[in-house]
């Protein structure tokens, strides 16, 4: 059954391995290559959004790709679009992966 209250974003989405016809959504020069789930959690928590431990699924098969696991996680819904919450997320992402490397 169709949940209307959160957003599913997938790590597909964010993967600069992919095309936009193989799912991703971000454009090429702030997608990330490979992200995970652990990444996308953290950056969910660093962008101020809550969500509990049931809202995530890292088992789980983006359908345009049903034989590889990506995963996704169900943020609750807010004043903002689902790409402007995308973007952050990429930026969220992209900056911490960019403290690591330093």
């Amino acid at each position: 059954m169709k949940d209307y209250d959160h957003f599913i974003i997938w790590l597909d989405y964010f993967n600069k391995n992919l095309s936009r016809r193989k799912g991703r959504r971000i454009p090429k020069e702030h997608a990330i290559f490979d992200p995970t789930i652990s990444e996308l959690l953290q950056a969910v928590s660093d962008c101020g959004l809550n969500i509990t431990s049931g809202n995530s699924n890292d088992h789980a098969r983006y359908p345009k790709r049903s034989f590889v696991r990506s995963g996704y996680v169900m943020i609750p819904k807010i004043n903002k679009k689902k790409y402007e919450i995308m973007q952050m997320l990429t930026s969220k992402i992209s900056s911490r992966r960019k403290m690591k490397k330093n």
